[in-house]
């Protein structure tokens, strides 16, 4: 088996139910299924019943865990593709053949690691964005740090996950990001890319209290895997270094900004160069 696709889901039968119907349409049908339910009780599981007969490989389980990242670390554990998507209950296949379509691209990248393509931010009100994430570009610490790659339109190769843990389960929100970390940074894993809009992403659970969670809990994390004196020129320039790279971009706007910066080097050179020369006198 290929690939395994897995969908983590609790008390959200409207989601599920897209979410099964854009796997049901595929194309190709040669994966593996897992559906990873929370004990619902909103008829999600009737929800499943209802789809089992339109997938060739389905597993699928109805029991209480402890969280997110508990489901997801279940699914893996039942997967048998050499390949994992993790695609939550209410996000969707951006297309039908897209399955077919990534598979193809794993064959072209010489079975990569990790491939990763695009995700399409649903917004609440209708509009959607294309989140190419890296595009491609090299992913360093500084990309991860104020950044990370999206789950839900990436195949990463289930070996993977022996060679580097399974998701955190201590944490409730960026363990994926955590993962990444471990796995990118610091195990120098080289993800390839393919400009394809993979899937549908639910911006509706998006919260306020959830954006405030990532920051207590990425800066956790970052203390746990690098040393404080790393992290402190981050923290300092990190954002500095991202603003000069959208810069660049612009090249009227970078060089001013270069000539600005030249003249004021050039200008506080020559103070401290008279305040030398004071001081000998």
């Amino acid at each position: 088996m290929r690939l395994s696709i897995i969908t983590i889901n609790r008390n959200n039968a409207a989601g599920l139910e897209k979410t099964l119907q854009s796997v049901a349409l595929q194309t190709f049908k040669e994966f593996e299924y897992i559906i990873i339910d929370g004990a619902s009780t909103d008829g999600s599981v009737e929800v499943v019943k209802s789809h089992e007969s339109e997938f060739a490989h389905l597993k699928w389980v109805s029991e209480p865990d402890t969280g997110i990242y508990n489901a997801m670390n279940k699914g893996i554990r039942m997967a048998s593709g050499d390949y994992i998507q993790i695609l939550n209950s209410a996000d969707c296949l951006a297309t039908d053949d897209v399955t077919e379509q990534m598979l193809v691209a794993l064959e072209k990248a010489d079975y990569p690691s990790i491939l990763y393509g695009n995700m399409v931010k649903c917004f609440p009100d209708g509009h959607r964005m294309v989140d190419k994430n890296f595009a491609g570009q090299e992913i360093t610490m500084l990309g991860m740090y104020t950044g990370t790659l999206n789950h839900d339109p990436t195949y990463i190769r289930r070996d993977l996950f022996a060679k580097y843990g399974f998701y955190d389960e201590s944490l409730k929100i960026v363990s994926d990001w955590k993962w990444y970390l471990q796995a990118i940074v610091l195990g120098n894993e080289k993800p390839k890319y393919v400009d394809l809009d993979v899937t549908l992403f639910d911006m509706t659970g998006i919260s306020e209290t959830n954006k405030k969670l990532i920051q207590v809990e990425r800066k956790q994390v970052l203390k746990q895997l690098f040393p404080e004196a790393v992290l402190k020129d981050y923290e300092q320039y990190a954002f500095s270094i991202e603003q000069m790279k959208r810069l660049q971009r612009y090249p009227w706007s970078y060089k001013m900004v270069w000539f600005l910066e030249r003249c004021l080097f050039k200008l506080e050179k020559g103070k401290r160069k008279k305040t030398n020369i004071a001081q000998f006198k």
